[in-house]
């Protein structure tokens, strides 16, 4: 089963900008790739640092922590240390809210 939740306002996460949301205990970070939105889980499979406070260079973060890389695309893992992907989620403007769809687990 899987509901779009609202993480935010519509137009929270600026043009080349990352920001991370509490959804019950799990963190989803969404990131901004022109005009583009992308939703993905806000804990590096590495150490568990936060992938919202990493740079953002086009479809790639990279963890403040280690400097394991990531696509917000597709999750996968592009640079280790880490080699496990992150989540990744569907995610939406609608009725000037920001919205995540999750999925349960």
């Amino acid at each position: 089963m899987a509901d779009w939740v609202k993480v935010g306002s519509a137009g929270a996460v600026g043009s080349g900008e990352m920001q991370s949301f509490g959804i019950g205990d799990r963190q989803v970070a969404v990131a901004n790739v022109e005009g583009d939105l992308h939703a993905f889980d806000d804990v590096c499979t590495h150490q568990q640092c936060s992938l919202a406070e990493g740079d953002l260079d086009g479809t790639i973060v990279e963890c403040p922590c280690h400097g394991s890389q990531f696509d917000v695309i597709t999750g996968e893992a592009v640079q280790g240390p880490a080699t496990d992907p992150v989540g990744v989620f569907e995610v939406r403007e609608q009725d000037g809210e920001l919205q995540v769809l999750l999925t349960e687990e």
